[in-house]
C-alpha cells in the first residue's frame, strides 16, 4: 500500500510541475499565448507578413513547420523585421503553434 500511495504522490508531484520550465507562459487546462521572439534590426515598418503552423496531437503526434525559415518563405520576406510566435494548447490534447514574420 505504502508503494502505490508513493507512485501517487510522484505521479501527482510530475503532473503539477508539468510545464515549469517552458518557453512560453503555459496552462495546464488551456493555453493561448502570443509572444515576441525578437527583432532582426529593430524596424517597425514592414511590407509582407508571412506565416508558418506546426500542430500537436496528445502530445505524441507533431506535424507542420512553424520555423521563421518557412513564415519568411510563405510570405516572400527576404528581409527580416521582427518575428511572433502563437501557441494554443487545449489540455494536451490539441496543440497549434505559429510563427509569424514580419518584413520586406
Amino acid at each position: 500500500m505504502k508503494k502505490i500511495s508513493f507512485i501517487v504522490l510522484v505521479l501527482f508531484v510530475a503532473v503539477l510541475l508539468n510545464g515549469c520550465a517552458t518557453p512560453y507562459p503555459m496552462g495546464m487546462l488551456y493555453t493561448e499565448v502570443k509572444a515576441p521572439v525578437g527583432a532582426a534590426d529593430g524596424g517597425i515598418s514592414y511590407s509582407k507578413v508571412g506565416t508558418s503552423k506546426a500542430t500537436s496531437i496528445l502530445g505524441l503526434v507533431a506535424t507542420g513547420d512553424c520555423s521563421i525559415k518557412a513564415a519568411a518563405s510563405e510570405g516572400g520576406i527576404r528581409n527580416i523585421k521582427y518575428v511572433d510566435y502563437d501557441a494554443k494548447n487545449i489540455l494536451g490534447i490539441y496543440g497549434e503553434y505559429t510563427t509569424t514574420v514580419y518584413g520586406d
